[in-house]
């Protein structure tokens, strides 16, 4: 569910040349900018998760063919691997953003309102890369779906992090559990995820926020 910029320049790799009937080479190199490629292969993995994404929907969206794909970033999983790390650390900025608030409350406020806004984001794919992924996969996937869960477990532990200590500083009720309020908004995040995916409307959402939060103890 759960970013910084790379500050790496971008690396040009090259694709080959062609070659003539009689074998000579012929034309310059084509290269390609592996940024600009790594991200439109996170947009199709984003749109059409790990196994719904083919290699040629792949080399069509990122402008280079299969042997370059497999020369920059290794196979179809490696490459799904590098754009998650990318997609990771664009969008954990919010769960961080949101940990930093200075109550509990308004921690899962932040949180639950930015997480509506974020995966109704008109600019990008609906939905959640980390929720959408690997959804109906088979069990060839099994490793993404794992990787997957990996990287939700992940942000949801920084979460109950921040809840353990506020729970140590009496912001927090003596019988609330850090863990369950942790994996309570990361669940309804996931389902805001899967219904933006569905076609409901950032308004609609931020109802389902709005909602959510007032089971928040007190």
């Amino acid at each position: 569910m759960i970013g910084w910029t790379l500050a790496a320049k971008p690396i040009i790799v090259l694709t080959g040349m062609k070659r003539t009937p009689s074998g000579g080479l012929l034309g310059r190199p084509r290269a390609f900018d592996i940024d600009k490629a790594l991200e439109r292969a996170l947009r199709v993995f984003w749109e059409k998760g790990y196994e719904g994404s083919s290699l040629s929907d792949l080399t069509e969206a990122m402008g280079i063919n299969r042997p370059s794909l497999y020369a920059a970033f290794g196979n179809k999983e490696a490459l799904f691997r590098k754009a998650l790390d990318r997609y990771v650390e664009r969008t954990m900025v919010f769960v961080r953003d949101a940990i930093n608030e200075p109550t509990a409350c308004g921690v899962a406020e932040r949180l639950l309102r930015s997480a509506a806004d974020m995966v109704t984001n008109p600019h990008d794919p609906r939905g959640c890369l980390t929720v959408r992924g690997a959804l109906s996969s088979g069990e060839e996937a099994d490793p993404i779906r794992l990787e997957l869960a990996l990287r939700r477990s992940e942000g949801e532990a920084l979460i109950r992090k921040r809840f353990e200590k506020a729970k140590r500083d009496g912001e927090l009720p003596p019988g609330a559990n850090p863990a369950d309020l942790a994996r309570y908004l990361a669940t309804v995040y996931q389902g805001m995820s899967v219904q933006a995916a569905g076609g409901a409307t950032r308004g609609q959402l931020r109802r389902v926020a709005e909602t959510a939060l007032r089971a928040w103890p007190k």
